[in-house]
């Protein structure tokens, strides 16, 4: 290494930059003295992390050799978080856990200097039959890795407890918050944890060297929870009393929310109740800490202390509780919206009756009828998917205010109507807003 080379300060990619795991691993290496550049495909979730980094935009799945060659040029330390929970609108596992870790492994092949390190964030469980696409896709480019002559460390964490939550962890915390009845799924399952801090503190370790090439590791903490007693730790957390009453969700229950769920992430959105999530829960998540320790890795912190470290506060107790309630509101302002069009669209004629009465030109009243209920089904079916849901909620705003405008101008008397009907569109603005709040992306 020449001086300059030996100067300046090491260089680290992380892939999935600005996930829950790709962020913390991110600012870990940053606050170890690593230049970090974070690669993923939403330019707009980059300005999220906060960390001293670079990014370079790109979908992950969809990159060549050749270009993953000119991405990892001058890069030490390559760290792969990104990842997919089940296939969607967005997401392909085949091509995301297995296609992308082939194309990675060819491009730090092509280069001259393989002296770059490869750390792998995969998931503790991961084989080829295993029950889900999840793990057998994460197990094809685990594999694909190991079989290289590359400098490798696979990492495969246990259930992910951080500060922050998304997906499984956020569903863990919503259901610790259910008021009056404790709701059960797969209660006796098995489940290991690791603090989301010691995950990237391993990072740190095998970026430094100081874990031996070729290490596969599962990262957890040795002492095995059931789900429901997860569960209940989780609610003591968020500082409420122990339910009186639980209750075991049905099978049929739960199979036709996972058939469901499944169906809305063709809509893009993921749903941590699909099936892939529910088969990992009956299955359990374990790992052995023994490979790790082996290896001269720091233990990972036991559940209690994970807790412990960061106590929960009012805005986690919001936060878990809306997570329930923002799939009810959304579903409750598709079905109003929906319904809204068809009703106005299917008695067309009372409604420019009730126009032209006022003395509203027969052709304005018809329009404004029949465009009305148009929008208004395009806004009840532009809030169910994901990638319009919160430009629909504006729409809604904004149609409702119109609608306002226009019937205080022409119609004023409906104000003082006994049942109504302006007044109660005051609240479904309010309702949209708060949703459109809430549909902000992480």
């Amino acid at each position: 290494m020449s001086g300059a080379q030996a100067d300046r300060p090491r260089r680290a990619i992380v892939l999935g930059g600005y996930g829950l795991i790709g962020s913390a691993c991110l600012r870990a290496l940053a606050q170890a003295g690593f230049d970090v550049t974070g690669v993923g495909r939403d330019a707009q979730a980059t300005a999220r992390v906060h960390a001293p980094a670079k990014w370079d935009i790109r979908d992950i799945a969809r990159t060549s050799a050749a270009e993953w060659r000119q991405v990892f040029a001058s890069a030490d330390v390559i760290v792969n978080a990104s990842g997919a929970l089940q296939d969607g609108a967005r997401d392909s596992l085949a091509m995301i856990h297995e296609t992308a870790l082939i194309n990675m492994v060819a491009a730090l092949e092509m280069l001259p200097d393989q002296n770059t390190r490869f750390i792998q964030i995969s998931a503790a469980g991961v084989s080829p039959d295993a029950s889900t696409a999840f793990f057998a896709t994460k197990a094809g480019g685990d594999n694909a890795l190991m079989a290289s002559a590359l400098d490798w460390i696979v990492l495969r964490p246990t259930l992910v407890l951080g500060q922050a939550a998304y997906g499984g962890t956020a569903l863990l915390r919503a259901a610790s918050v259910v008021p009056y009845v404790g709701l059960r799924v797969s209660p006796d399952t098995p489940v290991q944890t690791v603090a989301l801090d010691d995950l990237s503190g391993a990072v740190v370790q095998a970026a430094q060297g100081q874990i031996a090439s070729r290490t596969l590791a599962d990262l957890t903490a040795p002492q095995v929870h059931t789900l429901a007693d997860l569960t209940d730790k989780l609610r003591h957390w968020h500082g409420l009393p122990a339910w009186r009453w639980r209750m075991n969700v049905p099978a049929p229950v739960l199979s036709l929310t996972s058939k469901i769920a499944d169906a809305l992430g063709w809509l893009g959105w993921r749903s941590p109740l699909r099936s892939t999530a529910l088969t990992v829960l009956r299955d359990g998540i374990s790992g052995d800490p023994a490979a790790w320790q082996a290896a001269g890795g720091t233990p990972c912190r036991s559940l209690h202390q994970t807790l412990a470290a960061h106590p929960a506060t009012l805005q986690d107790c919001w936060f878990a509780r809306l997570f329930l309630l923002l799939p009810v509101a959304i579903g409750t302002l598709s079905v109003f919206w929906l319904l809204s069009g068809l009703i106005g669209l299917s008695r067309a004629d009372v409604a420019v009756e009730v126009l032209t009465t006022r003395g509203i030109a027969t052709p304005l009243a018809l329009f404004a009828v029949i465009g009305g209920g148009v929008l208004d089904l395009l806004l009840g079916v532009g809030i169910l998917l994901r990638q319009h849901a919160r430009r629909a909620c504006f729409g809604m705003i904004a149609l409702s205010a119109a609608y306002l405008a226009g019937g205080t101008l022409f119609t004023p008397d409906i104000w003082a109507d006994p049942l109504g009907p302006f007044v109660k569109v005051l609240p479904g603005m309010v309702l949209a807003l708060m949703t459109a709040t809430l549909l902000e992306h992480r």
